[in-house]
C-alpha cells in the first residue's frame, strides 16, 4: 500500500463532533491551481483522536483501496490536533507549497473557509457521485454555501437526553415527553435528591440550549438575499431562552456552579453520578460508560414542546474537502469520496462510534447498536445547523450566546435585554463577515 501517516505532534487531541472550536481564519488564500496530474503524493491532514488507532485502520483501508485504483498515486496522512488547526490551515490557504490536497475540518467551519478561498467547489462531481444521494440533507447543507458544495460529510454528531434508569426508577419518574415535563421532572429529582442535578445544565453549553429555541419555532438567523440577520430576539426565540434559562436555580442546577458550565462539564457530571439527566452527544456514550452509572441509564431523544415531538438538535460532525490549490484535482476528489464513502463510514462507526451521515448506512448502525437508535430517531425528526455565514466563526469565538445565557441566569439583564444586545453583536458579526 503506497501510503505514509505521522501525527504531527505528541499532544493528542479529541474531537467531539459538533464542538470543534472556531478560530480565526486566514484573511487571504492562494489562487486555484490549473494543473490536475494524474500522479505523484496526495497529501492529507486528519485530525488526531485521543486513541487514534482505530481511526489509522480504517483510514489505512480507504487508502488501500484507492492506490489499488490509481496505481501512479501515493498518499500521506498527517494527523494533527484540532486545537491547533486555524494556524495550520491559515497558512495552507495562503501558500500552496505547504498546503495538503484535502483536509478534515469541522463542519461550522465550512462558510469561513469558503469565504476565504481555501476550499474547491466539487459540485459537479458530488452531484454525479451515486452514493451522494443517500447523505441527509443537513449533513448536505453542512458543505453547502451559496448553493455550492465544498466537500463531502465525513460523519455527524448529534445530541439526545441521558437519564439515571435507576433515580428515575427510585422516584417512580418516567422519561419526560414534553419540554414542560423535562423541567418539572428535573425539578422534582432535584427535591427528592438535592444531592443531584435534576438535570445538568450550562451557561456555555450554546448546543445544549439550540433544541430550546428552535422547538419553540425560533431560529439564531434569518438569511435573505445572501445577508443574515439576527432572529434570537424573536418572540419564539425568547421562549426557548426562558425555558431553557428556567432550569438554572437551586430548584435544579444552582446558577453559581451551572452558569459556566459547558457541555463537556454536564456530561462529566452525569457521568460521575451528580445528575439525573444530562444532554449528551452520541460522541458523549464512551465516556459515560466509563464514568459511575454505567449500566444506570438510558437515552430517549430529546422532547419538543408537545408528546412525541422531538426536538430539533444541532447536528455536528466534520467534513472532508478538497483545497483549491490542488494539483491533483481529479485524485483528490476521487480520494475524498473514498475517505467519506459509505464503506469507510461503516467501519469509522466500528471502530469510534462515529455515526454516519447516510441515512441508509445509519440505519444498519441503528440495528447494530440499540444505543444508537435515539440519535437517528433524532436526527430522522429534522436535525439544524448554524448559519451558513463566516460571521459564525467570530459569533462562537466572542462567546456571544454564551454570554447571553450568563446574563440572564446570573440576574444582570432579563431575557428581552440579554437577547437584544445579543442580536446587536450577531448583527455586527455578519455585517463584518460580508
Amino acid at each position: 500500500m503506497k501510503l505514509r501517516s505521522r501525527i504531527a505532534v505528541p499532544l493528542a487531541a479529541m474531537v467531539l463532533a459538533g464542538l470543534t472550536a472556531t478560530a480565526c481564519a486566514p484573511q487571504t488564500s492562494v489562487n486555484g491551481s490549473t494543473k490536475d496530474e494524474k500522479s505523484g503524493t496526495l497529501r492529507v491532514w486528519l485530525f488526531q483522536e485521543v486513541n487514534n488507532d482505530p481511526k489509522k485502520k480504517v483510514v489505512e483501508q480507504a487508502v488501500t483501496a484507492f492506490t489499488q485504483r490509481n496505481k501512479d498515486a501515493e498518499v500521506e496522512i498527517e494527523y494533527i490536533p484540532v486545537e491547533t488547526r486555524a494556524q495550520r490551515i491559515k497558512a495552507a490557504f495562503n501558500d500552496p507549497k505547504s498546503a495538503p490536497d484535502l483536509i478534515e475540518y469541522g463542519n461550522t467551519d465550512t462558510a469561513g473557509y469558503v469565504k476565504d478561498g481555501g476550499l474547491a467547489d466539487i459540485s459537479a462531481e458530488f452531484g454525479d457521485w451515486p452514493e451522494a444521494k443517500d447523505t441527509d440533507p443537513t449533513a448536505t447543507r453542512s458543505v453547502t454555501v451559496g448553493g455550492k458544495v465544498y466537500g463531502a460529510p465525513f460523519f455527524v454528531g448529534v445530541r439526545a437526553l441521558y437519564y439515571r434508569t435507576d433515580v428515575f426508577t427510585e422516584l417512580g419518574l418516567q422519561p419526560p415527553r414534553t419540554q414542560d415535563e423535562l423541567v418539572a421532572t428535573a425539578k422534582a429529582v432535584r427535591k427528592a435528591r438535592p444531592e443531584l442535578y435534576g438535570l445538568a445544565v450550562g451557561g456555555a453549553y450554546t448546543y445544549g440550549a439550540m433544541p430550546f429555541i428552535w422547538a419553540n419555532g425560533g431560529e439564531l438567523a434569518v438569511e435573505s438575499g445572501g445577508a443574515h440577520k439576527a432572529a434570537i430576539d424573536s418572540p419564539a426565540a425568547r421562549k426557548g431562552i426562558e425555558t431553557y434559562t428556567s432550569l438554572f436555580g437551586d430548584d435544579n442546577c444552582p446558577a453559581a456552579k451551572c452558569a459556566a458550565m459547558g457541555g463537556n462539564a454536564t456530561v462529566t457530571a452525569f457521568a460521575a453520578g451528580n445528575a439525573a439527566m444530562a444532554i449528551g452527544g452520541d460522541f458523549s456514550h464512551q465516556a459515560v460508560e466509563a464514568g459511575a452509572v454505567k449500566g444506570k441509564y438510558a437515552v430517549v431523544p430529546l422532547p419538543g414542546l408537545k408528546d412525541g415531538e422531538i426536538a430539533p438538535a444541532f447536528a455536528g460532525g466534520n467534513n472532508i474537502g478538497v483545497l483549491k490549490s490542488t494539483s491533483h484535482r481529479t485524485l483528490a476528489v476521487d480520494l475524498m469520496k473514498q475517505l467519506a464513502g459509505k464503506d469507510t463510514q461503516r467501519g469509522l462507526f466500528d471502530a469510534m462510534g462515529f455515526l454516519p451521515t447516510y441515512t441508509d448506512v445509519r440505519a444498519e448502525a441503528a440495528k447494530k447498536d440499540p444505543f444508537v437508535e435515539p440519535f437517528v430517531r433524532t436526527l430522522a425528526a429534522g436535525a439544524k445547523f448554524v448559519p451558513a455565514s463566516p460571521g459564525w466563526g467570530q459569533i462562537d469565538a466572542s462567546t456571544v450566546l454564551p454570554t447571553m445565557f450568563q446574563e440572564i441566569v446570573s440576574g444582570k439583564k432579563d431575557v428581552a435585554a440579554a437577547s437584544g444586545d445579543a442580536a446587536k453583536k450577531m448583527d455586527a458579526a455578519f455585517s463584518s463577515a460580508g
